[in-house]
């Protein structure tokens, strides 16, 4: 059974921007790390997606930084104490809200900071001095490098969703990172996965660790009805748009494969009178906080993205996500379907599998250790319905015997054309050539002729002969 956040013994502010929030009782990785983290210990922590880990390692961190608290306006009294990591923009972004919102009564200072936006305000931000540092790792190193950001006094640090950022080549980034902060500290990584990577991870980089799992490695939440449909790749927008109707979804998400594809598709579903945006790599970091903040808003009906969209965004009462593409990674269906049926929620995941994902539908059993059952779409009839045009200028009714349901069903025979005898047009006649043959009257010469001048040699009066030029040299 949860514990409640009020048998926690948080500090006065930290506990009213809790019961602010509506924080009541608490998930299991929250009542399994928070007083861990409380001792000081290093923790290394796995719950499926979508449990409260940002809480989980949040809110320990800042009570135990209260200590450091003051009102002072001098930047050297505000150095970098905490330090989070984390994979995605969006992910940072979202952590970074959450850790405002816990620390709004007190007068520790946060700031993030990450790719595809100006360094400036960045820049300015961290001058001015932070105590709680969320960070992108390679945004990180840019502002370690231009000494921005000092992290010699850093006390805590967390990795989350860790798993991900070996996924996508941040590990050697991490290690020249964690190369700048002290030796002594409390180091938390949280993962939704356990991968030999992640363990030789942590021990490297942890103290004997306490490992909290609060579920199976790659569970996928009970609330979640999960369905698969055989489909092939030219009709899957067809299935997708039929789904939606007939369950009445509001919003979804709709996940691809490729960026390229993300843009096509949403695109598509656009002209189809849906609301749509994209979320993929390729966008600007405006243009993607943009297309979340919409979709948080309900201005959009299906938010179409790649995988950078599947990690631990928290957008509540999304009632189903549609995994357009079977994943390359049999691990991001975890993640994939864990952006709805969050906190206790029901939802419904819905992946469309054509006859080219053989391998990676075997990945997936393997994965969730069961058989998955696919099964075969019955797409609405697209034809009218009562009486039929037979194509003739003849309406029927429908249900009448031997009338088809459509025309172009049962074309009706032709009839065939009365053959008619072919008589070529007569051409136009000249009454010149109409007339017999006449010589003419005498054998004078053309007028032609008879101007052309004699000539005393055979060649014919009408060739006209060589001018004769100046040789320039005289021949032999």
């Amino acid at each position: 059974m949860t514990s409640s956040f009020s048998n926690l013994s948080l500090a006065e502010p930290l506990a009213r921007a809790v019961a602010e929030m509506g924080y009541e009782s608490m998930t299991p990785i929250q009542a399994q790390a928070i007083p861990v983290v409380l001792t000081g210990k290093d923790v290394m922590g796995a719950a499926q997606t979508g449990t409260g880990k940002t809480a989980a390692f949040s809110l320990p961190l800042l009570q135990r930084l209260l200590k450091h608290e003051n009102a002072s306006t001098s930047p050297a009294r505000h150095p970098v104490r905490a330090l989070v990591l984390l994979p995605t923009r969006e992910l940072a972004d979202q952590v970074a809200q959450q850790v405002k919102l816990y620390a709004k009564y007190t007068n520790l200072r946060s700031a993030v900071v990450f790719g595809g936006m100006d360094m400036k305000p960045q820049t300015l931000e961290l001058k001015k001095g932070v105590e709680v540092l969320v960070a992108t790792p390679g945004r990180l190193l840019d502002h370690i490098e231009a000494k921005n950001a000092v992290l010699n006094q850093v006390e805590y640090v967390v990795l989350d969703e860790a798993d991900r950022m070996l996924d996508i080549g941040f590990l050697p980034d991490l290690q020249r990172i964690l190369s700048y902060l002290p030796k002594e500290r409390t180091t938390l990584l949280f993962s939704a996965t356990f991968s030999p990577e992640i363990k030789r991870l942590a021990n490297s980089y942890l103290k004997d660790p306490i490992t909290i799992e609060v579920a199976r490695p790659n569970e996928t939440a009970s609330t979640v009805e999960q369905r698969f449909y055989s489909v092939g790749d030219d009709d899957k927008r067809r299935a997708l748009k039929q789904i939606v109707r007939q369950r009445g979804i509001t919003q979804a998400f709709v996940f691809v494969n490729s960026k390229l594809g993300c843009a096509r598709l949403a695109r598509s579903l656009e002209r189809d009178g849906l609301k749509t945006t994209a979320l993929h790599g390729d966008k600007s970091q405006d243009e993607r906080l943009k297309a979340l903040a919409a979709f948080k808003a309900g201005e959009v009906d299906l938010l179409v993205a790649t995988d950078v969209a599947a990690r631990g965004l928290d957008i509540k009462d999304v009632p189903a996500v549609f995994n357009f593409d079977v994943p390359f990674n049999a691990e991001d269906y975890v993640h994939r379907i864990g952006r709805t049926g969050r906190a206790g929620a029901s939802g419904l995941a819905v992946t469309f599998v054509s006859n080219s994902d053989g391998r990676l539908m075997a990945d997936l059993e393997k994965l969730l250790k069961k058989k998955v059952e696919v099964e075969a779409v019955e797409y609405e009839e697209d034809r009218p319905r009562g009486r039929i045009n037979d194509g003739r200028r003849h309406w029927r009714e429908e249900g009448e015997v031997g009338d088809p349901r459509d025309a172009l069903d049962a074309p009706a025979p032709r009839q065939p054309r009365p053959q008619r005898e072919y008589r070529p047009a007569a051409a136009p006649r000249d009454p010149f050539f109409d007339q017999p043959y006449q010589p003419p009257a005498t054998d004078a010469a053309p007028a032609w002729e008879a101007a052309a001048k004699p000539a005393g040699t055979r060649i014919s009066a009408n060739i006209k002969p060589k001018r004769k030029v100046a040789a320039l040299f005289k021949a032999d």
